[in-house]
């Protein structure tokens, strides 16, 4: 589960101190960062926090702020969903406004757009453009890599999130409706469709979608996530990359150091615990 950081409300920095100071919740915050006029953090909690939780932590106090509650998009709403980003805005929110709508707030980044209905959800008080949505965006406008990261995520959780479980109808209906809303915009529509081409939910994480990038990039064409491969006392294990080459498939593994640091993807175990079970 994201990490996000509590907001504490407050017309100055002065004021959130007083307040810190007489409140147990808030008795330990000797250094408060303002996350947007009005509103603030603990330092320790944002340090510590990820980069996705800060956007979701802004796009809250953008919420809270606000006199009429804006629709958060882009990648901003994709880390609402639970998606990870890739270099995300270190200060603005994503939001979207009807043609009609005068201009947004500071700390944002405005994108004009005609939502449909069911194309606006809320999760956790703040209001976001749907999955599908979100996707479709972020594939006309962002970055490719940037857009495989989450197009793959999104697919993941659509189709499947386990080894050997996928949902490939699941997957091939919803890959169509987000091109189906890619296309209604004048723009960026050929970037959506080879985001959309590219993306597979087999990826588990964003270093597996880069890996994957850097291998076509170097040449690879046969290249399959996942691979199942028989373990010698029994079972399965399961390879991130499969390669295909003129004479032999080779076999590959992308893990990050927040696997044997992030105490969620650690479970209770000790690092070197999980490094041996590899190892085996």
């Amino acid at each position: 589960m994201l990490f996000v950081p509590t907001l504490i409300p407050g017309r100055s920095l002065g004021t959130v101190r007083r307040r810190a100071s007489g409140d147990r919740a808030h008795a330990s915050a000797a250094d408060l960062i303002r996350v947007r006029p009005g509103v603030f953090v603990d330092e320790e909690e944002w340090r510590r926090a990820r980069p996705e939780a800060r956007v979701v932590a802004r796009a809250r106090a953008l919420t809270m702020t606000s006199s009429d509650a804006p629709v958060v998009s882009h990648e901003s709403a994709a880390a609402i969903h639970g998606l990870p980003l890739l270099n995300p805005h270190p200060t603005h929110v994503h939001i979207s406004l009807d043609d009609d709508r005068p201009g947004a707030a500071r700390g944002t980044i405005r994108h004009r757009a005609a939502l449909r209905d069911g194309e606006v959800v809320e999760i956790d008080g703040i209001r976001t453009t749907s999955l599908p949505r979100t996707l479709a965006d972020v594939a006309r406008t962002a970055e490719f890599e940037c857009a495989v990261v989450i197009a793959d995520a999104a697919l993941r959780r659509v189709g499947g999130a386990r080894p050997g479980v996928e949902h490939p109808a699941r997957a091939a209906a919803f890959r169509n409706q987000v091109l189906e809303i890619a296309a209604r915009s004048a723009h960026g529509l050929s970037r959506a469709q080879r985001v959309i081409r590219f993306a597979d939910g087999r990826a588990h994480s964003p270093g597996e979608s880069l890996s994957r990038i850097r291998l076509i990039e170097l040449g690879f064409r046969r290249i399959v996530l996942q691979e199942r491969v028989a373990a010698p006392q029994g079972g399965d294990y399961w390879v991130d990359f499969a390669v295909g080459g003129d004479d032999a498939v080779w076999l590959g593994e992308f893990d990050g150091e927040i696997k044997y640091v992030d105490p969620d993807l650690l479970d209770g175990q000790p690092a070197r615990r999980i490094i041996d079970r590899e190892k085996q």
